[in-house]
């Protein structure tokens, strides 16, 4: 890329605001002119911490992502509503027309609203009083003025990495929870069954009130407001706040509309091309070797790897290994009981934890320590594992994992094993 080509970002999230620090010093010293069109009025912040801000742990401050450098042209609250390809300028809900050599795609995701009954009553838009989804600071905002009423009762609906964050921080708020879940057991994407069970058996200790294999089927509203959910086997519990944490969906509208080929997210190559090769997409609404990650720790790497890209350095993206990290910690409201400080729970995931014939999997568990620990191996690579409690070796075991390389000849095993966990190892997939 030479010198003073202008770099327009459509997006002011994590994957933005990474690009534009990567790529602030070269604008200040006479390289591209970076514009970034951040439709959240505020300035960039770390969306992983949003569940501790919900909690009271951190003020909105805290999470702030550093200022964009002064080499940025940074446009917060305009929100970018058609990308004209011939004339290469993005068209703004403000009347702007922002001219682009390359422009780059971070649009992100939005929330999954579930086709429950009530949730768009007739002849209303929006959302029922008291119902949120838990995906941008307003979002926690909203959640966190609900949570401070006295005697607030929620339903979390969704038993993924959001939907527990969620449950467990309005549980530290002293909110009565109830987490709904269709699947078989919490976080399914990422545990197994024997670590759902050590997760739920945490979240039970704070107060939540997990159900597992149930579907909500509607909301019972009143006069605007939200005043309890229905399952499908006829449970009605009372509710004055209900959070959708169902997934995220890819905001790949822009795109479409601009003509550029769409699957679940925008389709980019090594090089984060769509197919106009002057556009890029980065972070949740990009779609790269058919996998569209939601993770924060890929959009980063893409980020990177593209500052390097626009800077004319010969890079390629060959995907990234993602790790899910989550730390659950907290005060004990059960019913009737007194608060009580609880131990925290750590929790690391990554790879495929689900062996398959002919692998070895060392696993150890502890169900008095919340001890849960378990890696998949297949021939001389790490494929996958499951950490909770102590995470001391998480660190040595996900570098293992995302270099892809052999494993080192001395066994794992004393990777995981503690004084209070049992180990046992199988082989075949068992």
């Amino acid at each position: 890329m030479t010198s003073q080509q202008r770099v327009v970002v459509i997006g002011g999230g994590m994957a933005a605001a990474r690009l534009a620090q990567r790529l602030g010093p070269a604008a200040a010293d006479g390289g591209p002119v970076l514009t970034v069109l951040g439709e959240e009025p505020h300035r960039p912040y770390n969306r992983v911490l949003l569940a501790e801000v919900l909690a009271g742990r951190y003020a909105q401050e805290v999470i702030a992502l550093p200022a964009p450098h002064d080499g940025v042209r940074w446009l917060a609250g305009v929100r970018a509503v058609r990308i004209d390809r011939a004339g290469r300028t993005v068209l703004c809900d403000d009347g702007q027309a922002v001219p682009y050599d390359r422009l780059v795609l971070a649009t992100g995701s939005n929330p999954v609203l579930p086709p429950l009954r009530g949730l768009f009553p007739p002849g209303h838009e929006d959302l029922p009083g008291g119902v949120h989804p838990f995906r941008t600071l307003d979002d926690c905002a909203a959640l966190g003025a609900a949570a401070a009423r006295p005697g607030a009762r929620a339903v979390v609906i969704g038993g993924g990495l959001l939907g527990v964050s969620a449950a467990r921080a309005l549980a530290e708020r002293g909110v009565s929870v109830l987490l709904a879940q269709q699947g078989e057991h919490l976080m399914e994407r990422q545990l197994d069954a024997g670590a759902a069970a050590l997760l739920r058996a945490h979240l039970e200790t704070l107060g939540v009130e997990v159900h597992t294999e149930c579907r909500v089927r509607g909301l019972r509203v009143e006069e605007g407001a939200v005043r309890g959910v229905e399952f499908a086997d006829g449970y009605a519990p009372d509710a004055g706040l209900v959070v959708l944490a169902c997934g995220v969906r890819p905001r790949v509208g822009l795109a479409r509309a601009a003509g550029l080929p769409v699957d679940r997210g925008v389709v980019v190559d090594d090089r984060l091309r769509t197919a106009d090769p002057r556009i890029h997409a980065i972070g949740d609404c990009a779609q790269h070797d058919g996998l569209v990650y939601g993770l924060a720790g890929p959009a980063l790497e893409q980020a990177d790897l593209l500052a390097r890209i626009l800077r004319a350095e010969a890079a390629r993206y060959r995907g990234t290994r993602a790790l899910t990290r989550l730390t659950l910690t907290g005060t004990g409201t059960a019913p009737g009981t007194a608060p009580a400080a609880t131990a925290p729970l750590d929790l690391a995931a990554f790879g495929t934890p689900s062996p398959l014939p002919g692998d070895d999997v060392i696993h150890l568990s502890d169900a008095t320590r919340n001890a849960y620990r378990k890696v998949v191996v297949r021939g001389d690579r790490l494929v996958g594992g499951i950490l909770l409690g102590d995470l001391g070796a998480v660190g040595t075991l996900a570098r293992t994992w995302e270099s892809g390389e052999p494993l080192p000849k001395a066994p794992l095993l004393h990777l995981l094993t503690t004084e209070t966990a049992t180990p046992s190892r199988t082989a075949g997939g068992s």
